[in-house]
């Protein structure tokens, strides 16, 4: 095989790390600003979301570049295609994270919140399927892949557990509706970041098998 060609695709493959850790830190980031709503942080977040657009569309760009002078094939050109939609989902990822800084600035101007839902097990575990989601990329290691699928009930139950109090609360608390909104809207971001860790995990069994899992159930790739 073209040693340039593997370069190229080497090249490529840190590009695509250094965003997922770029991606990681800084939803550790908000994680940590959603404690104790600090605005200053989730302003900072908010600033420097260009950086992930940027990463991402010079991402595209390389696989493009690739595709055009190498013409690669079968297990190559599988890699470059999920290499795009795993930039793609990184960089959503990026905005999702900018979502919840946005709320973390509308709820940070009520001087003393009456409510305040606690995302710690939330944000824990989906901190915990956004790193997995990077570490199985990494080492296209099938098996933690598809444990990060498995968590994603898990959070799923733990955003319905957040629709649940903050509904309640809206009945005492009807005239902070809006601080309560963003509240409740964090719960959607974090879930979203979640599936997209979801569809990472899916691309990497799909790069390591060459098989879609996205119809299928998990417990089929265990057989």
């Amino acid at each position: 095989m073209n040693k340039h060609f593997l370069r190229e695709l080497h090249k490529l493959n840190q590009k695509l790390l250094t965003m997922g850790t770029l991606v990681e830190d800084r939803l550790k980031q908000v994680l940590q600003a959603l404690k104790t709503l600090d605005n200053a942080s989730a302003a900072d977040i908010i600033k420097s979301d260009d950086k992930v657009d940027e990463m991402e569309v010079t991402l595209e760009e390389e696989c493009l570049k690739i595709m055009a002078l190498y013409q690669p094939v079968a297990t190559d050109l599988r890699f470059l295609v999920r290499v795009t939609r795993i930039g793609s989902d990184l960089e959503r990822i990026g905005d999702e994270i900018v979502n919840i800084s946005h709320r973390i600035t509308h709820m940070a101007t009520h001087e003393k919140p009456v409510f305040y839902y606690d995302y710690s097990e939330m944000g824990e575990k989906t901190l915990r399927m956004a790193s997995c989601s990077l570490e199985a990329l990494i080492n296209m290691d099938v098996k933690l892949a598809t444990k990060v699928l498995k968590l994603d009930d898990e959070v799923d139950a733990l955003q319905k557990q957040a629709y649940d109090a903050v509904k309640k609360a809206f009945v005492q608390h009807a005239h902070n509706a809006g601080y309560l909104l963003n509240m409740f809207l964090v719960s959607r971001h974090l879930e979203r970041i979640g599936d997209l860790s979801t569809n990472v995990c899916e691309d990497v069994i799909y790069m390591s098998l060459g098989k879609s899992v996205q119809h299928k159930k998990y417990s089929e790739l265990e057989e």
